[in-house]
């Protein structure tokens, strides 16, 4: 499971419709990299891929997740701080064991 908190849920959709895909998602992917061994990765994609986990949110919006990238996000939950100071998503992932500074890295 992977939850989607309400302001992810409202910029998932306002980039989606900005984007012109409407009825799309937020995918997120996992690669090697990072100062902490492992990174998130992002893409505005129109339609998830055979095979993705999908996740529904608040607002309509979705998340499309690949089955090798899910088995290292299951559980989290994807925010999106609005502060002037860091706008971004943010990971609240269980199964992190250690995350970098900026919070875009991390270790499992």
């Amino acid at each position: 499971m992977l939850q989607i908190s309400e302001n992810a849920g409202k910029l998932i959709r306002k980039m989606t419709d900005k984007n012109g895909i409407p009825g799309g998602g937020l995918r997120i992917g996992i690669k090697a990299g990072g100062c902490s061994g492992l990174s998130y990765t992002f893409a505005w994609e129109p339609a998830p891929r055979d095979g993705d986990e999908v996740f529904s949110g608040p607002d309509g919006s979705q998340v499309f997740v690949d089955p090798k990238s899910y088995e290292f996000i299951k559980g989290t939950t994807l925010d999106y701080d609005t502060s002037l100071v860091s706008k971004g998503f943010i990971f609240n992932n269980p199964n992190a064991k250690s995350t970098c500074g900026c919070g875009t890295s991390f270790s499992v």
